[in-house]
């Protein structure tokens, strides 16, 4: 990195051909050793992008078994949530320790947090402990969003990152989906397992980033008294008081509560005297150069809004399939496949074309229509809605999120210096992070507030029981009371499920129609086809 948010192009990187030849004359080796070494880092980043976002999908079907088990009904909201806390503020110290120490170190550091984190959540004994154990685990886990990312770009020139990308984060998306399905799943066996089944996991891709990622530690021209240490001491409470305000509101307090307004108004001008010392620090730790050019500045921006859509998404169409059609939790992941497996095959496709033509506009710009036509038809849903019908919704849904998933990020840093990918993509990790908390915020709100406006219609035993932000859970009792309530009263209660959704899917379209705009500020530049950092593989020697 270079001070004071300097725009200036490195000068001492070597550059390499599209054929592997750096200026030199070393040739980049094609030995199956180096293949081996490839493929198995390619491995291990996406086994930890799965299993990183597993932990976050993963407790909420859980937490009433957990609660009875281990007690904690008044801080039930911290097990779930200390871990989005956690793994969001660090993003952007990650990225910058990772230019000073290169990426193995850190990423070892990042798995063995999560373990360590794992492991003690799974054998906890209180709510205490738990919360202990899953805020460890975030810290991991922000480590493992933001590394997987820069080792992969570190690895692929930017031209064939989208292919690489795609398998990478696609796999993250898998297990956002999966995650309510096999918590639910565990919890009815036995919790602890819930966080036991993460050491093993990932104990394989510890040992082959040990083993295999040996990789070059950059130029050292960044020590660790350059850390921007005031930076990161301004963002992180920050970004927990922001993240505190969005989580508590509407659920533990109300949103005209001092304890939401006080937290958000506190973070939001911590993040404003933030930006302001980031213009003058040395070393930021968030350089404003990041978002200083048009196209850039748009990839942030459709980053952060494609994680909304895909957050109000994956978090209440599994409601659909509860409360409207009356599935379990578990038929309700299986209902829920069209999407999961969708996005993994239309990334890799979208990350094949994007290496193949190096153009990314027409990806977004056809990605936020398919978003558009499919969150339309999503607000055609309804308990008569045919099975053949909601697949197709749920294929043309897929389509836009997996031919975006994989190609904003290289659009980002088109726009960019190949030395800002640490940075830039630590940025683009949190942004995602954020994304993902505001899609269930504001898409909770709307939901909750067309519940409460409809609740004259039910008994008043239902309207306890759906009120104020408790229809959610209830969803997941619909495939048992549906049998057993009056017919005409569970259609009343099937209606505001259906009317309540519907709010949520006019906010998709919503969010999918600026999206589409914002993607008219990018522009179309090149891809380069060399592989330019200080981070890649060392090369073993060849012998030929």
């Amino acid at each position: 990195m270079t001070g004071r948010n300097s725009t200036s192009q490195p000068t001492d990187i070597l550059p390499t051909s599209a054929e592997g030849t750096t200026s030199r004359g070393t040739e980049r080796p094609k030995s199956a050793v180096d293949r081996l070494r490839f493929w198995a880092i390619m491995l291990s980043l996406s086994l930890l992008g799965f299993i990183s976002a597993l932990d976050t999908t993963i407790i909420p079907p859980a937490l009433p078994t957990i609660i009875k088990d281990i007690g904690g009904a008044t801080q039930y909201i911290w097990i779930a949530n200390v871990f989005v806390f956690a793994s969001s503020a660090l993003q952007p110290l990650f990225g910058q320790i990772s230019d000073i120490a290169g990426r193995r170190a850190p990423t070892v550091v990042s798995i063995a947090l999560f373990i360590i984190g794992s492991g003690l959540a799974g054998g906890s004994t209180s709510a205490a402990l738990l919360i202990a154990g899953r805020g460890i685990q975030g810290i991991g886990a922000g480590g493992i969003y933001v590394l997987i990312d820069i080792i992969c770009c570190d690895l692929v020139p930017l031209r064939e990152r989208g292919k690489y990308l795609a398998i990478v984060q696609a796999w993250g998306g898998v297990a956002a989906a999966l995650g309510p399905v096999i918590g639910g799943t565990l919890a009815d066996r036995n919790w602890r397992w819930i966080f036991y089944i993460n050491i093993p996991i990932c104990a394989l891709p510890l040992v082959a980033v040990i083993l295999f990622m040996a990789v070059k530690t950059g130029d050292g021209a960044m020590k660790l008294k350059d850390v921007d240490f005031l930076g990161n001491l301004l963002f992180i409470p920050s970004t927990t008081a922001v993240l505190f305000g969005l989580v508590t509101g509407g659920s533990e307090y109300p949103w005209s509560s001092w304890r939401v307004i006080l937290p958000l108004v506190l973070g939001v001008v911590g993040w404003i005297v933030f930006l302001i010392q980031q213009y003058f620090a040395a070393y930021p730790s968030l350089p404003l150069r990041l978002f200083s050019n048009r196209t850039s500045a748009a990839g942030y921006g459709l980053n952060f809004l494609s994680s909304v859509l895909l957050q109000t998404i994956g978090y209440f169409l599994p409601v659909y399939f509860q409360a409207v059609i009356s599935t379990t939790v578990s038929a309700s992941g299986v209902a829920f496949l069209p999407i999961t497996i969708g996005t993994l095959l239309f990334a890799s496709l979208a990350g094949i074309l994007l290496s193949k033509y190096g153009s990314y506009r027409p990806l977004h710009a056809g990605g936020f229509i398919a978003c558009l036509v499919g969150c339309g038809l999503f607000t055609l849903l309804d308990q008569n809605t045919h099975t053949v019908a909601w697949v197709f919704f749920e294929i043309t849904i897929a389509i836009g999120l997996g031919t975006t998933v994989s190609t904003i990020l290289p659009a980002i840093l088109a726009a960019l210096s190949e030395r800002d990918v640490a940075s830039a993509s630590a940025a683009f990790a949190f942004l995602r992070s954020f994304g993902f908390s505001w899609g269930v915020t504001i898409a909770s709100v709307l939901f909750n507030t067309t519940v409460n406006k409809n609740l004259s219609t039910v008994s008043l035993e239902f309207q306890n029981m759906l009120k104020d932000g408790k229809a959610y859970s209830f969803a997941s009792q619909g495939h048992r009371l549906s049998t057993v309530v009056d017919e005409t009263e569970w259609n009343q209660i099937v209606g505001i499920y259906v009317r309540s959704l519907r709010s949520v899917w006019w906010f998709a379209l919503g969010v999918s129609a600026v999206s589409f705009l914002l993607v008219g500020f990018e522009k179309g530049l090149r891809l380069s086809t060399e592989l330019n950092t200080q981070y890649g593989l060392q090369q073993k020697p060849s012998n030929s």
